[in-house]
């Protein structure tokens, strides 16, 4: 069954998208090409003349990754592409260097949050502050911020002071989550205005870089943050829920390490006003084993998770919404699909 996408979409690209086990972006016309792209000026980025720096900036890109971030620059800029032709001379190098300029983002965030985690694994292989330590961990991701930076500047002011307060908006999101740690009254305000900051808003200037560099008409650009701002919000309710409800083999890392490192997200904060004299007494200090079992089997049995749920269906609505001035275009169409997509693992995993 293909997704309703909120516009007309044609038989053969419904047909399409039903076929597809990953991201319906990946349906975008010449998307395996741009990805390889990506991945190839990422490689190049990171170089350094110190080999240890070159070794430690490149080694989370070279474990891998969906790479949505710089694939949704990709689409944002092809949004008024009305075929394949168009798509493939709307995606420049300049626009695949936009993207990675975000995505090194995303990698030197993730190396400064294992540090703040004490994570060891990241993407399936060892953290960077497991293998170096973290003070080696808190410079790779410094590297990565500064190349992103420099990436960035040579794109045009508007790109380097976009990509400049996106990540100060990054560590507001994060100052914001850790001041409420065990904080058992945090409030869905305070979780929304967390993850906007955390996660959403690298992905609306994601999709705001592809447009700019296009050059895209504005209000088309001003459709695209929103759609990315929107979808953000979304994908960061669905991890949540996933660390609530999944298995250590489906996400690859620890199930409910949120709850156990104190952060309590959107499907614990309404399992705590449901429930607090059973999960309270639980929660406010570190947590672990049999009691980490017990609070995450009391946030399932609650309401929380398909509260939550329902709440990612309106930003993904919301996110939809945003694209349908662009009409049916290829790159509306793989946006929404992605934008749908995202709910299908979570639906799956908190049914079953």
């Amino acid at each position: 069954m293909s997704p309703d996408l909120g516009f007309p979409v044609s038989a053969g690209a419904a047909l399409a998208w039903t076929l597809v086990s990953e991201s319906p972006l990946l349906l975008l016309p010449g998307m395996a090409g741009h990805r390889a792209r990506v991945e190839s000026a990422l490689l190049a980025a990171v170089q350094a003349e110190d080999e240890l720096m070159a070794q430690m900036g490149g080694h989370l890109i070279t474990a891998g990754g969906k790479r949505a971030r710089p694939l949704f620059a990709v689409a944002a800029a092809a949004a008024l592409a009305p075929d394949a032709t168009g798509v493939e001379a709307a995606v420049t190098d300049e626009v695949i260097l936009g993207g990675v300029a975000v995505e090194l983002v995303q990698v030197g965030s993730l190396c400064h949050d294992d540090v703040i985690d004490e994570a060891a694994t990241r993407r399936g292989v060892e953290s960077v502050n497991a293998r170096w330590g973290n003070l080696k961990a808190i410079l790779a991701g410094d590297f990565l911020l500064a190349k992103a930076s420099e990436i960035a500047a040579g794109l045009g002011n508007e790109v380097a002071a976009l990509l400049a307060a996106t990540i100060g908006r990054l560590c507001a999101g994060e100052v914001h989550e850790l001041r409420h740690a065990y904080d058992a009254t945090r409030t869905q305000a305070s979780y929304l205005a967390a993850i906007e900051g955390k996660t959403a808003a690298l992905f609306a200037t994601a999709c705001r870089v592809g447009g700019i560099v296009g050059e895209l008409p504005r209000d088309r650009i001003d459709l695209l943050t929103e759609f990315g701002l929107r979808y953000g919000m979304a994908f960061q309710i669905v991890d949540d829920v996933l660390d609530v409800v999944a298995t250590d083999e489906q996400l690859g890392k620890p199930a409910g390490h949120d709850i156990a490192e104190g952060i309590y997200n959107l499907p614990v904060i309404h399992a705590l006003a449901e429930l607090d004299g059973d999960l309270g007494p639980l929660l406010g200090g570190p947590i672990g084993g049999a009691d980490l079992d017990l609070a995450r089997e009391l946030v399932r049995a609650s309401s929380g998770v398909d509260r939550s749920i329902d709440l990612a269906r309106t930003f993904v609505a919301q996110a939809i919404d945003a694209l349908e001035p662009l009409g049916g275009s290829p790159s509306a169409i793989a946006l929404a699909g992605a934008a749908t997509h995202l709910l299908l693992d979570v639906e799956a995993v908190s049914t079953a």
